[in-house]
């Protein structure tokens, strides 16, 4: 597995783990954020056995005791396999993720209690700005919520623009059209009536950078892209009304 680090945003890093043979011979990147505020935050704690992988790349910047905190998009082995092995190295470390996932998953499965965060709730990790937006069944997940970075203005998009294979850390490539492919592929997205304005909502924060979970991130016309992705997903549901 090839494990790569650059940094997206000011002080915000990507760790990338390539495995090459996921995906169906394609390969899949799996993706986890580092926010590197007063109060450091890992966004993706990534899966159980790359652990070690992944907490190496992440010394490599800063100490993995200094993450105080620890969040992800929804209650999944790839976003949060790791999570107690992140608590255990990070000794003043807290979950932080919405009312539904603490509820349903993570109060229970966690070593440490969770910090619930209501919808829009803003936390100031010093130098850095963390907003929760609850986004239930997008792309997948009851739990399912993704964090707005307002400083730098990033939005961590968890599942949303997942792609096959894989690519440079920043791109202002189209992202979208490889989105549907693997959507055909993975077959990873909940289609219903609050699909596409749930994505949507997430055009409204004009974010400059997206922060991607599988696949290169983006920095281009990231209000624009939002709203391609909610089209493609809304003219899916009306064929499969048909």
């Amino acid at each position: 597995m090839d494990v790569r680090t650059d940094e997206i945003a000011e002080q915000i890093y990507r760790v990338s783990v390539f495995v090459p043979h996921a995906g169906g011979g394609a390969g899949f990147t799996f993706n986890h954020f580092l926010i590197a505020g007063d109060e450091p935050l890992l966004f993706h704690c990534g899966l159980r056995k790359m652990f070690p992988i992944v907490s190496g790349a992440i010394r490599a910047i800063m100490p993995t005791d200094r993450i105080r905190w620890l969040s992800f998009g929804h209650f999944e082995a790839d976003e949060c396999g790791s999570m107690n092995d992140w608590l255990a190295a990070a000794p003043h470390a807290e979950i932080m993720h919405g009312v539904m996932g603490c509820r349903i998953s993570i109060a229970d499965m966690a070593d440490r209690a969770p910090r619930s965060l209501a919808n829009g709730e803003v936390v100031d990790i010093g130098g850095k700005r963390i907003r929760y937006i609850d986004t239930p069944h997008v792309p997948h997940g009851w739990d399912a919520g993704v964090i707005y970075e307002e400083v730098t203005k990033t939005l961590f998009c968890g599942d949303l623009f997942a792609r096959l294979g894989d690519g440079p850390a920043l791109t202002e490539s189209d992202i979208v059209e490889p989105a549907m492919i693997a959507e055909d592929f993975f077959n990873l997205t909940s289609l219903g009536p609050t699909t596409a304005p749930n994505i949507r909502g997430l055009a409204a924060l004009k974010p400059k950078t997206l922060a991607i979970m599988h696949g290169s991130s983006f920095s281009g016309d990231a209000e624009g892209a939002i709203h391609s992705l909610a089209d493609h997903f809304e003219a899916r549901l009306r064929m499969a009304l048909r």
